[in-house]
């Protein structure tokens, strides 16, 4: 049974249909893909400048006669609410709706029709399947974060064992509660694992510790895919050494979905699909393979939601060996995090702020930015522009939430800023360590 096809199905994503449009678009010839490009652009550009009165609002009295006459897109203006940029005929029931990491410092509500969501999902699986894993039958270690509030907790949950997933939790990551990982994967016959970068890279140097290759004591294991975050050269041998299989670098984001993801060539392939990459400069216009700048990506099938031109907040170079139907992403600049180190010796993924930072997402937008510090072992400075200061008792919410999901005792001082320091690039990292 394929379970997790099943459960798209039973809340009424049509896979079906979504399989046979990317099996269509897979057949166009490469001679014929850069028109099949250009025509989904002009669709979904078309569509919500008909169907959706924030995008006709965007644009306003810009002239869109050519492809970079249309303003880039960023996370700053979608922090309104969502409902308010939904197009004509969809709402919050009919659509796919979840909340951004917050990772770059920008959190917001999006929304997809149901047809994208599940080519998505069709997408991941198809890239999946290059390296012998499908998210119907393989067994997944996954190391992210999870909600602990009851309801968000259960949701989870369920939503793992339906997809074939055992969660690794991430917020505690010392020797301790790493040995309780090793000692399920003796137990288990995973065939993946999945997850933030920095947190399989701290297990990984636990095992090399111990002289364990983790292949060795769980020989079903086939794959380690690692994601949002920043792999390195150096630290994708230490996982290979440790893990005893290859690594697989991943590119997402929830909003878009897929972006890019390593072929067993050890190409960086960018989807080319449902998604329309382009790398741009200082003042958006699209630069030629080999340039460095900004990534740009629109959603050629979100009807429910306009992504079009939108500025992600990474920087990245499109290699000169791309064509339209085979991009291939030749580097990608940011998505580093630290981790925060504690007193009693517990070890923090940056990333495990994410959790925290829904607690300061509001469907209005109302808090811009943020950014998280660790200044000592016991304390953390939380910076966010905002119109006005939290309140008590949103002071009182993160805190318990810095409590929940990082760690007891801890000191968490705000500071409202007019704005945030930006690294040359312009991106904003969401969580620094000042600990050494």
């Amino acid at each position: 049974m394929d379970w997790f096809k099943l459960s798209l199905q039973l809340n009424k994503f049509p896979v079906n249909r979504a399989r046979k449009m990317l099996d269509e678009i897979d057949h166009i010839s490469e001679s014929q893909y850069q028109n099949f490009i250009e025509t989904k652009k002009k669709e979904i550009v078309d569509y919500h400048l008909t169907n959706n009165n924030f995008y006709k609002s965007f644009i306003g009295n810009n002239s869109v006669k050519n492809w970079e006459d249309i303003p880039i897109m960023t996370k700053t203006d979608l922090q309104q609410p969502l409902e308010q940029r939904l197009s004509y005929g969809f709402n919050l029931k009919n659509s796919y709706v979840g909340k951004t990491s917050g990772s770059s410092g920008h959190p917001f509500t999006f929304a997809k029709d149901k047809l994208c969501h599940a080519m998505a999902w069709e997408g991941f699986n198809d890239h999946y399947n290059w390296h012998g894993i499908d998210l119907n039958k393989s067994l997944q270690a996954r190391f992210y974060g999870i909600p602990l509030d009851f309801y968000g907790n259960l949701q989870e949950r369920i939503k793992d064992r339906i997809s074939l997933r055992r969660r690794f939790s991430i917020f505690d990551l010392s020797e301790a509660k790493l040995q309780s990982f090793l000692d399920r994967f003796k137990n288990s016959k995973f065939d993946y694992l999945n997850g933030y970068t920095s947190a399989i890279l701290l297990f990984s140097k636990f095992l090399k510790k111990k002289e364990i290759v983790l292949k060795d004591i769980c020989p079903s294991l086939k794959l380690c895919i690692v994601t949002s975050e920043r792999l390195f050269d150096k630290d994708k041998k230490i996982i290979e050494e440790a893990i005893g299989v290859p690594v697989v670098n991943e590119y997402g984001a929830s909003e878009v979905g897929l972006i890019a993801f390593e072929n067993p060539e050890e190409e960086w392939c960018l989807n080319s699909r449902d998604l329309f990459i382009e790398i741009v400069d200082k003042n958006n216009k699209t630069l030629p393979p080999g340039e460095e700048g900004r990534v740009v990506i629109t959603s050629l099938f979100n009807k429910a939601h306009p992504i079009i031109r939108y500025a992600i907040g990474d920087i990245g170079i499109i290699s000169k060996k791309s064509t339209p139907k085979k991009p291939i992403l030749e580097s990608l600049i940011g998505r580093t995090s630290d981790v925060a180190k504690l007193a009693d010796g517990k070890v923090v993924p940056g990333l495990t702020f994410y959790y925290v930072t829904k607690t300061i997402i509001d469907d209005t937008g109302s808090t811009k930015e943020f950014v998280v510090t660790q200044t000592k072992m016991d304390s953390f400075e939380i910076e966010y522009v905002r119109d006005t200061d939290f309140n008590t008792e949103e002071t009182t919410k993160i805190a318990e939430a810095v409590e929940k999901y990082v760690g007891k005792n801890l000191k968490v001082n705000f500071k409202r800023k007019q704005s945030l320091t930006r690294s040359k690039n312009g991106k904003l990292k969401q969580f620094t360590s000042l600990i050494e």
